[in-house]
């Protein structure tokens, strides 16, 4: 068996792109998207058709320039999405925008939208999870949200404090940034490498994945943005990991054995004691902790610029 087939006896695999043959190509399960990566698969002509097919829905329309542009956006996320669930039998995220980090409402309304437009396409909500940042008004969208039967998945998130606060709030998914927490380690210490078990995106995840099963927890737990295979072997055994198609790749073409790393005996054997995490303790953790408070911040920046750079890559034409 390769490592990617030996991955999938112990983890839900999730493919992290917006490259719908891409996605094609390795079968996973489910399927996640945000506005960088629709943003790179935008700009390839066979998916042109996508974005061309969202001007019609939303051209008929009337309402104000900035209304109309959020909406095409949306438009334009779930038409990606409705051709990655033609290829997986699971889920595919949908990204509420980033510029609605900090706002409960408008997060749950841009979430219903997505949701409307999927199940105008027949598609249940069930195969839909919404991706909102793990902020603590995120995490009261996600609370409201899931009451709804709108499950979520809760993005940017890089400390222990952002995952309780979200399975407190019954969030189906959280998606701990493993590469990202990496990248700041290395480029705020001296340390440029990291044994695998103690690289820090994976203690993140780690430390997520054992308080979740030592308490009972509901939410799941799916290892994201990774920058080499060792961090998804290290993380093998957690519930999902979503994987880009190049690292996808390297597993297929390995047929090393792969060990189960996260487990619920680990997980029961771990001291961490149970917390309680209200928004006091939340936002004073997030800001106690360096890498969290500023990987969050960028995520949200980076997150809001591509979208802002999809929407000027399809609007600003249209204008001329």
């Amino acid at each position: 068996m390769s490592q990617l087939e030996q991955l999938k006896t112990m983890t839900t695999v999730v493919s992290d792109t917006g490259d719908i043959e891409a996605i094609r190509a390795f079968l996973p399960t489910d399927a996640t998207t945000n506005p960088t990566l629709i943003y790179a698969a935008a700009q390839k002509s066979e998916y042109r058709w996508l974005i061309d097919k969202a001007i019609r829905e939303v051209a008929p329309i009337v309402t104000s320039p900035e209304l109309k542009q959020r909406l095409l956006m949306d438009h334009i996320f779930v038409n990606f999405g409705l051709e990655i669930l033609k290829i997986v039998p699971g889920r595919v995220s949908t990204e509420v925008d980033a510029h609605l980090s900090f706002d409960t409402d408008a997060s749950v309304a841009s979430a219903q939208n997505l949701i409307s437009l999927y199940e105008k396409a027949k598609v249940p909500r069930e195969r839909i999870l919404i991706k909102l940042a793990s902020t603590w008004e995120g995490v009261r969208a996600a609370e409201i949200l899931e009451m709804q039967g709108i499950h979520c998945n809760m993005t940017l998130m890089f400390s222990l404090e952002q995952a309780i606060a979200c399975a407190e709030a019954n969030a189906t998914l959280v998606s701990p940034f493993v590469g990202r927490v990496l990248d700041w380690y290395k480029k705020n210490t001296n340390l440029q490498s990291y044994a695998p078990s103690d690289d820090p995106g994976v203690r993140v995840v780690r430390s997520i994945y054992h308080y979740f099963k030592k308490y009972g927890f509901r939410t799941q737990v799916m290892g994201a943005s990774f920058r080499n295979k060792s961090q998804i072997m290290e993380l093998a055994g957690c519930d999902l990991l979503t994987i880009s198609p190049q690292l996808l790749e390297e597993l297929e073409t390995s047929d090393e054995p792969l060990e189960r790393r996260l487990s619920l005996e680990s997980a029961k054997n771990d001291p961490v004691p149970r917390m309680e995490v209200d928004e006091a303790r939340f936002r004073y953790a997030l800001n106690d902790d360096p890498m969290a408070c500023d990987r969050l911040a960028d995520g949200i920046r980076r997150f809001a610029q591509d979208w802002k750079k999809l929407a000027d890559y399809i609007i600003l034409p249209l204008q001329t």
